[in-house]
């Protein structure tokens, strides 16, 4: 049993995050990220152990769980943990998941959203004026969700900041003494899907006086000198406190655009200065010494959230994951999960979705079970190595999770047991994709796209949302750049995308911010130079390039850096020479480029020869292929034809998705029948006869 005693003086290092999960450094022991959601207040204390019963039959490992702010608060200092109300007594709760030897994620906010009105917020905070942010017309910034609309808090407010600290000492009072080892939490998450409360779009906010000081001190420390930030702006300033950040969009040349991408960087900047402050609480409260992450929510790429600034607060950023089972949305989680999956690996940590759909809250676009299974297996499928279901455990204003209630499984329960039976047994977490390939985009193009989004009001993660992209939500103006960059810029990663997954080989895509952490076993990067490219991200690449890995940038040489300043760029200064440099003038001209780069590296391929059906295979660590997903987001039946190599000689479902369980070829390819909206998950099996280093695919 996990001990629940009190709390002593404890090991900082006792729990850290790890490649296969948590490591366990009293104990010597890895637990794998297999975690499922309950909301200990929505449910009567008679229920809680019949549900979380239900949760460890199912196979989880974690309980995850919020601690509402709102809820617990009373009046300003003063807060029920269970003294007046049964249902609030977290501490008992997470008592309980110990003695069923589960593990405990909590998430104690502030903003916690739990489809509750005012995301968990206290009313009297959210009307707060000191803790709102604020508009360009210094209006407060208010979220149109159901049930209720609500002014959003900054994430720079003083006030606001010392409001959650006094929450968090709150709940330091009654979890800090059940911390592990002496209990069984172990991991935190700071805030919750911290995109600005989705209130993103560029000009939206956030212009309170303190959020207005924090940019100003941005400023100073990036360029250190206000005439240098004069000349670079273009405009005259006396000293940084006369500075102040634009409140629309308003650019017309190139010079123009850097105040904009600044106070885009800016953004960026206050969401992880905001984590640091939250964490600096959470340690004052005696929140410490276990695993700390933050989730980022769909459409996390258009927003301003930076996983390279988190990380340095954190130790690890997530996902979270509300897909539904389509071609389009395939790609999404494609793109997003091999992101993470890359990052992850480089950093040595478990690739974790945070909230993998299970069900759905009744003021969203309905889920259904193949839905959820579809999202968690391709997410698996792409990298991803733990996961947290939300729901595990249905409540209020929450339909179609695997448990009821009452604690009674469902069907879904008898999946995801299946799922996590079959992941134990080819010890999953030890597997890795390899993505030889690396499509990078520039953080630059990243905030550029986002001071130049057309649709006003309309956050940018709405079209990602929708599977639209630049080309679709970006102004068509070049600004004197000579071209439409956003639109240019993710043509150029689109077709090399759709040239290698065409010819099946494995890529995953890297932010620019963490390219270090993302390419580590790259053996071919394709990086688009358009709208401009930071310096240090250059720099990385030219000495990629001299190590010997192939480096193809696109559609032209940098003509600028990151602050739209034009550059010089000789071909023959180091690690230029070795760069390749792809115009795609012509659109056979990707397709040519893979091929070429398969004959010279030896890339291994798993082609289909059905559109939209795909496949992902996953190795030991000695590169022998363990693992395949074949994955058909359509709305057919399919029969695909999936070429594994010729060391496989073996195919068995370890889901029971498909008439025919068994697979066998003397040729390494396989007809596989893959039902609508369904992935299929093998194990592989070698052929016997050929040496053990045939089938080591690097």
């Amino acid at each position: 049993m996990i001990s629940s005693s009190p709390r002593s003086e404890r090991n900082p290092k006792m729990v850290r995050a790890c490649a296969e999960g948590l490591y366990l450094g009293d104990k010597r022991e890895t637990i794998p990220l297999f975690a499922g959601a309950m909301h200990y207040w929505q449910h009567s204390p008679g229920d809680w152990g019949p549900c979380l019963d239900a949760m460890k039959a199912m196979g989880l490992r974690l309980v995850d769980t919020y601690v509402p702010w709102a809820v617990h608060e009373m009046a300003q200092g003063t807060f029920d943990f269970g003294e007046r109300n049964a249902r609030l007594d977290v501490a008992r709760f997470v008592r309980m998941a110990a003695e069923r030897n589960l593990y405990v994620i909590v998430r104690p906010g502030p903003h916690i959203n739990a489809e509750l009105t005012l995301f968990g917020l206290p009313e009297r905070v959210v009307w707060n004026r000191e803790c709102q942010a604020r508009s360009p017309r210094n209006n407060p910034v208010v979220l149109p969700i159901l049930p209720r609309s609500f002014p959003v808090p900054s994430y720079a407010s003083h006030a606001f900041h010392a409001e959650a600290a006094l929450w968090f000492r709150a709940c330091g009072k009654v979890l800090a003494p059940l911390l592990y080892p002496h209990g069984p939490i172990v991991m935190l998450q700071v805030d919750n899907e911290g995109s600005l409360y989705f209130r993103d779009s560029p000009y939206d906010q956030d212009y309170h006086p303190d959020a207005i000081a924090l940019f100003r001190n941005f400023l100073h420390d990036k360029y250190e000198n206000v005439k240098v930030l004069s000349e670079v702006w273009g405009e005259s300033h006396d000293s940084f406190e006369a500075v102040t950040p634009p409140v629309c969009f308003d650019a017309k040349q190139s010079r123009e655009l850097v105040r904009h991408l600044d106070w885009v960087e800016f953004h960026e900047h206050l969401l992880a200065h905001a984590m640091g402050r939250f964490s600096q609480s959470l340690e004052s409260a005696g929140l410490s010494g276990v695993v700390t992450t933050h989730n980022f929510p769909l459409g996390e790429s258009v927003t301003p959230l930076n996983a390279a600034r988190f990380i340095k607060v954190v130790d690890f950023a997530s996902l979270d994951y509300y897909h539904a089972s389509s071609p389009q949305q395939h790609m999404a989680i494609l793109r997003r999960t091999s992101e993470l999956a890359v990052r992850s690996e480089g950093l040595g940590v478990s690739a974790f979705g945070a909230e993998v759909g299970a069900g759905f809250s009744p003021i969203f676009p309905p889920l259904d079970e193949k839905d959820s299974l579809y999202t968690l297996l391709c997410a698996l499928a792409y990298g991803l190595r733990g996961f947290n279901l939300y729901m595990a455990v249905d409540r209020d204003r929450w339909i179609g999770a695997p448990i009821d209630v009452r604690g009674i499984p469902r069907r879904l329960a008898d999946k995801v047991h299946a799922l996590i039976r079959a992941l134990t047994k080819v010890q999953f977490t030890t597997l890795r994709r390899r993505a030889p390939v690396r499509l990078v985009v520039p953080r630059t193009l990243r905030r550029l796209a986002r001071s130049t989004h057309a649709f006003g009001p309309i956050t940018p993660s709405a079209f990602h949302l929708g599977g639209f992209g630049f080309i679709d939500s970006c102004l068509e103006d070049d600004f004197g750049l000579g071209e439409f960059a956003p639109m240019v810029g993710e043509s150029f990663v689109r077709s090399f995308e759709s040239a290698l997954l065409t010819r099946g080989v494995a890529f995953a895509h890297v932010r620019g911010e963490s390219f270090e952490a993302s390419v580590k076993d790259a053996a071919w990067i394709v990086c688009t130079t358009a709208g401009g490219i930071e310096q240090d991200l250059l720099a990385q690449l030219q000495r990629a390039a001299e190590k010997g890995v192939k480096v193809t940038l696109g559609p032209g040489l940098p003509k600028r850096d990151g602050s739209m300043r034009e550059i010089d760029l000789p071909r023959d200064m180091p690690g230029m020479r070795e760069i390749e440099i792809a115009t795609l003038e012509d659109p056979a001209e990707a397709d040519a480029l893979v091929a070429r780069r398969i004959a010279e590296l030896g890339l291994p391929t798993n082609p289909v020869d059905v559109p939209d059906v795909h496949v992902t295979v996953h190795e030991d660590a000695e590169g022998i292929a363990k693992v395949a997903f074949v994955m058909n987001p359509t709305g057919n039946t399919v029969m695909a034809t999936v070429g594994l190599g010729k060391g496989a000689c073996e195919l068995v479902d370890l889901l029971g998705g498909g008439r025919r369980g068994h697979i066998k070829s003397d040729s390494g390819v396989f007809a596989v029948e893959v039902p609508a909206r369904t992935v299929r998950m093998f194990s592989v099996t070698e052929n016997p006869a050929l040496p053990k280093t045939f089938f080591r695919r690097h």
